[in-house]
């Protein structure tokens, strides 16, 4: 059901209430079914993990409504969706990230639900090799449509959004300040024109200030909507290794190109190689393959019968893929299984041919 207008007042007014934050908001709006619901109720008997008898009483103490009405009236006139952790217009990949916003701010088209979502990060301060990789890959991958997102700073992230706009693809910057303010300012113009080749993403308010500690909060986002991240050039310290880390942890496919030894700008990506923390690609069929995007369809799984004895959980996994093939992240939602139980039972149907694991973390059953 679509949010009322007073009912997204009471969503950024709830992240505003002290100590409660985007996590405690989710947790509560979970439990009471809405943000009006939670500053209406009169109990502090709350089973909910992790809010307090100090947390309802900020609560009930909260009444600056103002400007949670300001933020409103501005997202109204600047025809700005409003994306809500519970509603099907928030990113679908996003979801699965346990720290995901509660609700996001959104200028552009329809294409932030595109169904193939690649990410590409990399240092601001790139090299010629960089630069000609980064605008080749896009320029391959092209005919497979995905939508490009990037975190509109200097360097890779500009390279990407300018290469997917040039090769009729659509991309999206995610911003670590409101959507009445560009940073960096020599980007306004292709933030400009990124509003109707995609759109303009954040998390935070009109008049947020690009803080320092915004950026490493933004990557989580960039690295949770996408199905790949994909890293060009960064050191071994920066923005770009944290949210290629947090792609890590979250199941997401890590892919970068690699660089010359003792080229510092290529440190990070090297490392992550190294660490197993990524697959080396050299080209765009690289991505395509590992995910699994050179299938023109899903084939018919073939019927057989089960000669092996499955537990009451593998027998869930196994009749979860029965519709077809799913990500890892997918059968973590469906069966409700621990990613530690999940990841073990795979590898014991694998072994016994039950299912059959492909390129993009997804599988099959056989």
């Amino acid at each position: 059901m679509k949010l009322s207008d007073q009912e997204i007042v009471f969503r950024m007014a709830l992240q505003e209430v002290e100590g409660i934050g985007a996590a405690r908001a989710k947790k509560l709006i979970t439990e009471y079914g809405s943000a009006g619901a939670v500053f209406s109720n009169n109990s502090s008997n709350s089973s909910v993990d992790g809010i307090g008898l100090v947390h309802w009483k900020a609560i009930k103490n909260f009444s600056n409504f103002k400007k949670a009405e300001q933020e409103f009236s501005f997202i109204k006139k600047n025809r700005i969706q409003f994306l809500a952790f519970d509603q099907e217009n928030y990113p679908s990949k996003l979801k699965r990230a346990i720290d995901s916003p509660s609700f996001m701010y959104y200028q552009g088209d329809e294409s932030i639900h595109n169904t193939r979502v690649l990410s590409f990060i990399g240092t601001r301060a790139c090299s010629d090799y960089g630069r000609q990789v980064c605008e080749k890959l896009i320029e391959d991958l092209a005919p497979h449509q995905p939508l490009i997102v990037s975190g509109l700073a200097y360097g890779i992230d500009s390279i990407a959004h300018k290469a997917a706009i040039k090769n009729g693809l659509k991309t999206i910057g995610v911003m670590a300040t409101g959507l009445d303010s560009i940073y960096p300012a020599q980007n306004k113009k292709l933030a400009e024109s990124m509003k109707s080749n995609g759109g303009l993403l954040t998390e935070y308010p009109q008049k947020s200030k690009p803080d320092r500690e915004h950026f490493p909060t933004r990557n989580r986002i960039v690295a949770g909507m996408a199905d790949a991240v994909i890293v060009v050039e960064t050191a071994k310290k920066g923005g770009s290794m944290i949210t290629a880390n947090l792609a890590f942890s979250y199941n997401r496919d890590v892919f970068c190109v690699p660089g010359r030894i003792g080229d510092k700008r290529s440190e990070g990506c090297n490392n992550l190689i190294k660490n197993l923390r990524a697959n080396l690609i050299t080209c765009a069929e690289d991505v395509v393959y590992y995910l699994n995007w050179d299938q023109d369809g899903e084939a018919p799984l073939a019927q057989r019968k089960l000669f092996v004895e499955l537990s009451d959980n593998e027998k869930l996994i196994y009749d979860s893929l029965q519709s077809g093939n799913l990500h890892v992240d997918e059968l973590f939602q469906r069966t409700k299984l621990s990613m530690s139980k999940l990841s073990p039972l795979l590898l014991q149907l694998e072994m016994n041919g039950m299912v059959r694991s492909l390129p993009g973390k997804l599988y099959q059953a056989v």
